[in-house]
Parts: C-alpha cells; sequence; structure tokens
C-alpha cells in the first residue's frame, strides 16, 4: 500500500504578495539556492506568515521567477510569496530588508494582482561594463553581431553542452562610453533581450561578440541586470512588471475607500 501523506493542520493562503530585490555587490557572486536559503530564513527571522504546501515534507510557498545567473548583479529580481494572514506590503519589506544581509536588498513588495508574475517576465535589459574597451571597438563588434541573421554559440548546460543562437532574441544592442565605479574607462553594453529557452544571457552575447569580432575584454565584465517585464516591441523597451498590480490596488481603494 503507498504511503499516505500524514494529515496536517494547512492554514490557507489569503494574501498573495510579490518582491523586487537588488543583487549587489559581492553577493552578486552567490549562487540562487544559497539567495533562496538566505530569504528562507529571512522571512522566519521576520515572522511573516508563510502558507505551506501539504504532504510528506511542506515548504513555504515561494515562487522565484528569472534568476539571474552567478556572477551577475541585478536591480530586478523577482518573487512571490503565498502568506496566511493580510499584510501590510511595506512593512513586509522593511522587515525582510533588515533581516538580509547588506547586498541582498528588498526593494518593492506589492500585493499580487490575478495572472502569472512569470508570464510578465519576457525580456531584461542589461548593462555591461567593459573595462579597457574603448566604445568605438566595442560599437564595432555590436555592428558586427547585428548585421548576423543567426550566431549559434555553446553553454554546459546540466544535460551537457548545448548550442543555440544567441543572435535572434537581441532585441536592442549598443556601446557607450563610460567609467566602471572605480574610474577606470570602459566601454558599457547596453542590451535588451527576449526571455527565450534557453535563456540567452549577457555571457552569450559576449561569446557571441568575440565569435563575430574578436572582441575579447582584458578583464572580466561586470554584468548588472537593470530591469525584466513586459517587452514593448515598437520601443525595444522593458516595462515594469508589477504596474498591473499598483493598479489593481488602486482600483480596490477607490471601489471602497474606507475598508473594514
Amino acid at each position: 500500500m503507498a504511503r499516505q501523506p500524514p494529515v496536517r493542520d494547512v492554514a490557507p493562503t489569503v494574501q498573495k504578495l510579490r518582491l523586487r530585490y537588488g543583487k549587489r555587490g559581492r553577493l552578486r557572486f552567490t549562487s540562487h539556492r544559497d539567495i533562496q536559503r538566505a530569504l528562507e530564513r529571512a522571512l522566519r527571522r521576520a515572522d511573516v506568515p508563510m502558507a505551506y504546501s501539504a504532504g510528506f515534507t511542506p515548504h513555504p510557498k515561494i515562487s522565484y521567477a528569472g534568476a539571474a545567473a552567478m556572477g551577475a548583479a541585478s536591480e530586478a529580481e523577482y518573487l512571490e510569496i503565498s502568506v496566511t494572514q493580510r499584510l501590510e506590503p511595506e512593512r513586509v519589506r522593511e522587515a525582510l530588508d533588515t533581516a538580509l544581509p547588506p547586498g541582498l536588498d528588498v526593494l518593492e513588495v506589492v500585493e499580487a494582482a490575478p495572472g502569472s508574475l512569470a508570464d510578465r517576465l519576457e525580456a531584461s535589459s542589461w548593462q555591461i561594463e567593459l573595462p579597457d574597451v574603448s566604445a568605438g571597438q566595442a560599437q564595432d563588434a555590436v555592428d558586427a553581431l547585428l548585421a548576423q541573421d543567426a550566431v549559434e554559440v555553446e553553454r554546459m548546460m546540466k544535460a551537457g553542452p548545448r548550442r543555440f543562437d544567441a543572435r535572434a532574441p537581441i532585441v536592442r544592442l549598443a556601446a557607450d562610453a563610460g567609467q566602471t565605479a572605480s574610474g577606470v574607462d570602459c566601454a558599457i553594453l547596453r542590451l535588451v533581450v527576449r526571455h527565450a529557452t534557453p535563456a540567452v544571457r549577457p555571457d552569450d552575447v559576449l561569446t557571441a561578440l568575440r565569435q563575430v569580432a574578436g572582441l575579447t575584454p582584458p578583464v572580466p565584465p561586470m554584468v548588472t541586470r537593470l530591469a525584466q517585464g513586459p517587452l514593448d516591441p515598437e520601443s525595444g523597451t522593458v516595462a515594469d512588471p508589477l504596474t498591473a498590480d499598483r493598479a489593481s490596488v488602486g482600483d480596490a481603494v477607490a471601489a471602497d475607500p474606507h475598508p473594514r
């Protein structure tokens, strides 16, 4: 006879909250698994009344969406949590931000509106700093890449090496002159890439630039995700995925300005 999960009194979900957090500084080298552990510990320390799954090994209902790869900083990481009591989103943000280490920063918490958060994350906007590379060198390489119909790159996946096209998902790519935080002259790539399967990451784009134009930065680049969300195909810009959630809360307040 198959084992049956023990009977537990599982409190129902009464509210879902969506969080945007940043991964900054040295914490960009933290694995996503370690970030998950840090966030779950912070939720416990902040006494957030999490909803749990049923079954033999209940776990907190947390859904991560579109996490950046290890080594990349980000201003736009997202997750959704389910809770068993209605909470004030700003108080949750403050409590979690206090419970997390510096560099893992909770930037915004909103009440979730209907619909899937993951479905809104259609594209990402990235900034890639290339120290000791001139803007002219970088732009020449960008032009060479954009002139291609397809550029296959190879990346090691869990199941082994896989080849895929890194050109097609690129929506926008341009180079500017700038400086790093330490004052080193650099080229700055501005990249908007459509989410695909497999996801084309900034390191894949750098591989493509090396293949088509020989662009090889002398030092490792600094990669930062600036945004991820709905893609405007006409302007090539990435919108805020939490706009619909804020609008839903605003509509609810307008309908009942004096909730009990």
